[in-house]
């Protein structure tokens, strides 16, 4: 359910996408350094999002490094790191040691249960320093979960539980910027999970597989019905962004907010329509 909010990188300045990656990067050496390679493999783009956002809104002190890893063993690569990069490490961790146990307890997957126990000593020490976060995963997990037991359609009820959970991550401190951050990450976290769901569709209804979107799906104005609902989401989450005072790095923070996040479904309607293409002809 991750890996949405990322670029538009053709409409990005050179300028911007190398600091992107250099973001990117630091994440990445990061979650080495303080969990080793399990840590990496749980990278995400969307956090990253979260650390340039943070980085921007509060000025942190950035420091720009070089290191070579296994992916570019042979140049090093520009990394920028600051003390919000530990934060988003230590999210990407919670969310998946909790996303593997939900896994486990839901599919009774093997493969679930094994990556939740290489993580559970590291996720043991940041749910000691992030008691909020962690109280707010568990608890909107545990609502999903009995959504999908209950077989909810209803998509508010459904995508709102994420939207919680995104909204806790979003608050790095309980200061004058909460409320505004809460509902960021609120709205994004509504679009993720419904883009999530748009995206399995097709999959979720030939494996019989629990999918919010089912039955919207069956009226004859499903993607017109879809796309509405995703722009109002997205657009409340712009609309919250631009009351901050961000100034440092704006034009890749909207680049992913206006641009980047439609990526998939851009693909996903490419698919479409080369399928029906393929019928007529």
């Amino acid at each position: 359910m991750f890996g949405y909010v990322t670029i538009c990188e053709p409409e990005l300045k050179v300028k911007d996408l190398r600091k992107y990656k250099a973001y990117y990067c630091g994440l990445c050496q990061k979650l080495k350094e303080a969990y080793g390679a399990v840590g990496q493999m749980t990278l995400t783009y969307d956090m990253t999002f979260v650390i340039v956002l943070l980085t921007s809104l509060y000025e942190s002190q950035t420091e720009l490094t070089e290191h070579r890893c296994k992916v570019h063993p042979v140049k090093k690569q520009k990394m920028l790191r600051n003390e919000i990069t530990q934060y988003g490490a230590d999210m990407n961790i919670l969310l998946t040691y909790y996303k593997l146990a939900d896994d486990w307890i839901d599919e009774k997957s093997i493969r679930s249960l094994l990556g939740n126990g290489f993580l559970r000593k590291r996720a043991r020490e940041v749910i000691r320093r992030y008691p909020r976060q962690s109280k707010a995963i568990r608890r909107s997990l545990r609502e999903l979960s009995k959504c999908e037991q209950q077989n909810s359609m209803d998509l508010d009820k459904t995508a709102g539980c994420f939207g919680e959970l995104m909204a806790e991550l979003f608050v790095y401190k309980r200061d004058m910027w909460e409320e505004r951050l809460r509902k960021i990450g609120f709205y994004l976290g509504k679009f993720i999970y419904l883009m999530d769901a748009y995206e399995d569709l097709e999959e979720d209804l030939k494996k019989d597989c629990y999918n919010p979107l089912r039955k919207l799906s069956q009226r004859e104005d499903y993607e017109e019905e879809i796309k509405r609902i995703l722009c109002m989401m997205i657009a409340e989450c712009c609309a919250e962004f631009e009351k901050l005072p961000c100034l440092l790095d704006v034009d890749i923070l909207r680049n992913i907010l206006y641009d980047g996040v439609w990526n998939h479904y851009k693909n996903i309607q490419k698919k479409l329509m080369d399928g029906k293409e393929k019928k007529d002809v």
